[in-house]
This record gives C-alpha cells, structure tokens and sequence, in this order.
C-alpha cells in the first residue's frame, strides 16, 4: 500500500473506533457556534462571512481573528481530542493528521455555514443597509 492509503485509511477508521462521539459533537458544536455568529452578523448587516474572508482583503484579517475567537477552541479540543486518539490507537503521533482531522471537525462546518445563516437571518429580518452602505 502506497503511504496516502494508510493515511486515508487511519483517517477514515477514526469515527467507528474510539473517541468516536466526537465526530458527531464537535461539527454540532460548529454549526451551532456558526448559527449564533451567523445571526448576529445579520443584525449588525454584516456581510457573509466566508465570500468576505476570499474576497475582502482590507477586512480578510479582522473576519478571520472573529472566526477564530469563535471556533478556536473547538478547533484546540479537536485537535487534543486526535492526539489522544493517535496516542492510545495508533500508537504514535501524526500532527498532519491531527491538523487535518480537527480543521474537517470544526473549521470547515463553521466556515460553510456562518454566511449562509447570516444570508437567511437577514433575509428573514427584511431589508437593512449593510455596515459598509450605512458607513458610505
């Protein structure tokens, strides 16, 4: 077996063995972190959040420093969480995985949702003036 299939193979194997529960927790967890943030970016006509991390480059690190605020720690638990795994299951550790497995957990799902949230909470509140149009 080439080492990318024993890599993907371990990877995949993660949420049936042990430690499995958070596969499930830690994306729940995300989504309902991106929902809050999602709505409060709507109260305040916020733009959506990720077009705006990809297409806002003055403003890219300020977005970018509130999402972290938000999802940091359940990135770091994650990230604990697969050490731990990676420790007792596979007997040593492999922080490219780790990295890896705890940005899919908890990152991703945060960052896909969060703009979509805001989108709909704005549109279910009716028309508002984003910040920057008020601020213009």
């Amino acid at each position: 077996m080439s080492p990318f299939s024993d890599v993907w193979q371990e990877i995949v194997a993660r949420p049936h063995g042990p430690l499995a529960l958070r596969f499930y927790l830690q994306p729940i967890v995300a989504i309902v972190l991106a929902t809050r943030d999602g709505i409060r970016d709507a109260r305040e006509g916020q733009p959506a959040y990720l077009w705006s991390v990809l297409t806002n480059g003055a403003s890219r690190r300020d977005f970018l420093q509130d999402g972290w605020r938000s999802i940091g720690k359940v990135f770091m638990l994650a990230l604990t969480l697969d050490v731990l795994y990676q420790a007792v299951v596979l007997g040593g550790l492999k922080p490219i995985q780790g990295l890896l497995v705890a940005a899919v957990l908890s990152i991703v799902p945060y960052s896909i949702l969060r703009g979509p949230v805001g989108r709909l909470a704005g549109h279910m509140r009716g028309p508002r003036a984003t910040t920057r149009q008020r601020a213009a």
